[in-house]
């Protein structure tokens, strides 16, 4: 990981998103970075539409979702979960389709909150393995609970550069505070996405509450390899972390605990 990796996020993103009109169609595609249960990119599109810009991703994440082996329609839990997602970042299921709404003034953060949208669905395909009961998410809850931690779930906080980022739980102490990301797997994507938020989160939370903001990244490990280099690029970020093997020692309990 290079040093300054807020720089190597931005260009990243921007080299890798492109923009490509749809012929004999009013909607415009968007490819960007992030890719989906496949490992293809994930996709939106978007249109004008009453002076308002449309988001859509087509019916792309119910569709592979269901080919994963996953039908939210026949599962009340999958249900809620996917409910819980969308309103979280303020998008809409219609017809299998998720779209969200934008004006030219915040389509940076409906796109962003799309795209988050798309990628926490697609998690749901682990409820397709026999072996597991829930998605990561709900471990980590759960985990947080054992210990008895009070926790605010989808935190939802605003960054330097004025979008609105969302951690999966919020630890709140008198002289700290505790940004929480749920791995289920990690790649350099969600990585440096994770890194990015939590640095352009901390600077604007650490003057307002006068806190110390840490950044924590609990990683499924159980079925997946960490590379060596991630956890790597943590230490050196100053962010801590909890591989889920581990998460009952004591000194990963501490972690929680840090007041």
């Amino acid at each position: 990981m290079e040093k300054n990796y807020l720089d190597e996020y931005y260009r990243f993103l921007k080299e890798k998103t492109v923009v490509k009109e749809l012929p004999s169609s009013e909607w415009v595609e968007i490819s960007t970075p992030f890719t989906d249960v496949f490992n293809d990119s994930i996709d939106i599109y978007a249109k004008r539409s009453n002076g308002k810009v449309v988001l859509s991703d087509d019916g792309k994440t119910i569709k592979n979702l269901e080919l994963s082996g996953i039908e939210i329609s026949r599962s009340e839990k999958r249900k809620q979960m996917l409910d819980r997602i969308l309103m979280n970042f303020g998008v809409q299921l219609n017809k299998d389709e998720l779209i969200t709404e934008a004006t030219e003034k915040n389509f940076a953060q409906k796109k962003l909150n799309l795209i988050s949208a798309i990628s926490e669905a697609n998690d749901l395909y682990v409820l397709a393995k026999h072996t597991v009961s829930s998605v990561f998410r709900e471990d980590v809850k759960q985990y947080l609970e054992d210990n008895e931690i009070i926790y605010t779930p989808y935190f939802i906080s605003k960054g330097s550069t004025g979008l609105e980022f969302t951690f999966d739980f919020q630890i709140a102490y008198k002289k700290s505070e505790i940004l929480i990301k749920a791995f289920n797997s990690i790649n350099k994507m969600n990585l440096l996405h994770f890194l990015f938020t939590w640095e352009d989160v901390k600077q604007v939370r650490e003057k307002q509450t006068e806190k110390n903001v840490v950044g924590l990244a609990v990683i499924n490990n159980e079925e997946h390899v960490v590379k060596g280099e991630f956890l790597e690029a943590l230490e050196n970020k100053n962010a801590e972390t909890i591989l889920w093997t581990e998460r009952s020692k004591p000194g990963n309990i501490r972690k929680l605990k840090a007041a």
